[in-house]
């Protein structure tokens, strides 16, 4: 499968190795020795995985990443979404996106998570889940621009993050309603939003107020040269 930094003949050595990772990466980390193990079993050459992967494991977790963010982006295009609401695509995604991750890679999901942990990552596991909301975004058609578009996007990064830590626990129907819970938090923010842009369009401009009491009424502030 392609993703969204995909080079089809480097896709192809990545594609062989993560199944072989993640049969290891659940006892024995996301190490740079199961990454030569795995090569070792695919047949590949240490220069073609470096090829592939120059950062080691670090660029296979993204790629694995990226690889279940087109899953899911095949699961929703799958679905009759004429009648959802933004709150039901949105668990739809962010449930669709963890579930491609696979029950059985639940462990191995955990390590990488650890892995992207430590200081050579720093970061870059806040950046795969942007990637992940930006992606969701993108699907439900999201036209967002200035503020509201980062906004948007970092409040469903932060929920996307929060739910698979939940489902890393083990238990799905916890996480399912934790899920749902989180997404109508984030509805009723968003509600709130809108009232406020409404009602503040007719709020007094606080700099022409200011301006008068310095400079009297009928008088604007001085131009700058």
């Amino acid at each position: 499968m392609k993703t969204t930094e995909s080079q089809p003949h480097l896709d192809a050595i990545r594609e062989k190795l993560l199944p072989l990772v993640l049969k290891n990466a659940e006892f024995d980390g996301w190490t740079e020795a199961v990454l030569a193990r795995a090569g070792n079993d695919a047949g590949l050459h240490p220069g073609q995985i470096e090829l592939a992967l120059p950062r080691g494991c670090v660029d296979l977790i993204r790629y694995w990443a990226g690889y279940n963010d087109q899953i899911m982006i095949q699961v929703w295009e799958a679905q009759d979404r004429k009648a959802m609401r933004i709150r039901d695509k949105a668990v739809l995604l962010v449930r669709s996106r963890i579930e491609a991750i696979g029950e059985e890679n639940r462990e191995a999901a955990s390590r990488a998570l650890a892995r992207m942990a430590l200081p050579d990552c720093l970061g870059e596991s806040i950046a795969l889940s942007w990637r992940t909301s930006d992606t969701m975004w993108r699907a439900m058609n999201d036209q967002s621009m200035d503020f509201n578009y980062y906004s948007k996007r970092t409040i469903l990064a932060a929920v996307f993050a929060s739910t698979f830590a939940v489902w890393l626990q083990g238990d799905d129907d916890k996480t399912w309603v934790f899920l749902d819970r989180r997404i109508g938090n984030v509805m009723q923010f968003e509600g709130w939003k809108v009232k406020m842009r409404k009602s503040s369009a007719n709020w007094p401009n606080p700099e022409k107020m200011l301006s008068r009491l310095r400079y009297g009424r009928g008088r604007s502030r001085p131009r700058r040269m």
